[in-house]
């Protein structure tokens, strides 16, 4: 099935056109030319890979989640006032994961060079080096990027002889470093059993802003916000990744890592709000859901949700 195959679903024609959703919205990107009135929005990009995952020694089949968010998407109700495209995917059926990097980083780029809001659907966490590289070419260095990584995994392995899913954010640290450009980067959400120390001496060396899962907690919201008020200040743009494995395993099951405790969407959802508001967010990038592990469909739809939240 194509990417724009999957937008079909319920229709309700005695509401009239407030009853609309997703499948009746979205448009192909590739045939909306700026030349034929193309207005900026959001353009869907599928990063259907996990070549990563493999190589990080966890359970392969998040290739398959783009189309398995879009076919959730297809049926949410559509509250958006802003036109929504779809990329399509970059695959990596070849193994060749810096070549699908490449790519994806030329989409990304190409989308906001053309005044859009990239969002993509991985895919393992992989994505974020192919991601934070279309953002990289499309700024051409200039101004501060912060990444902000809701994760229970700091994603900082070393990059030995190949990438995988757990050195994305080294592999932008090497890059900062050869560009002369600071690497800002704060992963919230950490979970200390999931790290090993060496990760944590990483992240502190790095300057690291980072949380651990146990102190995301509802009670902490001001102290959270205010934390992400000072990170955001430090930054002239912003690109936001959520891997997942952040969410308790009972609400997000279909990972290759589930987590034993997690953060609560009653507190990541404030806080996309709060990143969001702030002007300054440019990019964004869902990572790591695993239909093959799902129940129920119940991970798509809160990869769905997430969607939702980081458009509307």
């Amino acid at each position: 099935m194509s990417e724009m195959q999957v937008w079909q679903g319920r229709q309700d024609p005695e509401d009239g056109a407030l009853a609309l959703r997703w499948h009746d919205k979205v448009l192909p990107w590739q045939e909306a030319q700026p030349w034929q009135g193309e207005a900026p929005g959001v353009v869907l990009l599928g990063f259907a890979c996990d070549e990563g995952v493999r190589r990080n020694k966890g359970r392969v089949g998040a290739a398959g989640a783009p189309l398995a968010i879009r076919k959730l998407l297809a049926n949410t109700a559509w509250h958006l006032s802003q036109p929504v495209y779809d990329g399509g995917d970059v695959r990596c059926e070849d193994g060749d994961l810096d070549a699908a990097h490449g790519r994806l980083a030329e989409r990304v780029a190409s989308a906001l060079d053309l005044g859009h809001f990239p969002l993509v659907l991985g895919g393992g966490h992989e994505v974020a080096f192919g991601s934070w590289s279309g953002l990289n070419r499309h700024l051409g260095g200039q101004g501060r990027v912060g990444i902000i990584n809701f994760d229970a995994h700091f994603d900082l392995r070393m990059k030995q002889e190949q990438a995988s899913s757990g050195t994305p954010f080294f592999q932008i640290a090497e890059q900062c470093a050869a560009q002369g450009s600071p690497f800002t980067y704060a992963c919230l959400g950490v979970a200390e059993t999931a790290n090993t120390q060496a990760l944590f001496a990483r992240a502190e060396a790095l300057g690291v802003w980072h949380l651990l899962d146990e102190a995301m907690t509802q009670s902490e919201l001001p102290a959270l916000l205010n934390g992400l008020d000072a990170f955001i200040a430090r930054c002239d743009h912003l690109y936001l990744t959520i891997d997942l494995d952040v969410l308790p395993a009972a609400v997000m099951p279909g990972v290759s890592a589930p987590a034993a405790r997690g953060v609560e969407l009653a507190v990541i959802e404030p806080l996309i709000a709060h990143i969001r508001a702030s002007g300054k967010l440019r990019l964004a990038d869902l990572a790591e859901y695993n239909p093959n592990l799902d129940l129920d469909s119940r991970s798509a739809r809160v990869a769905a949700r997430l969607v939702h939240q980081l458009t509307k």
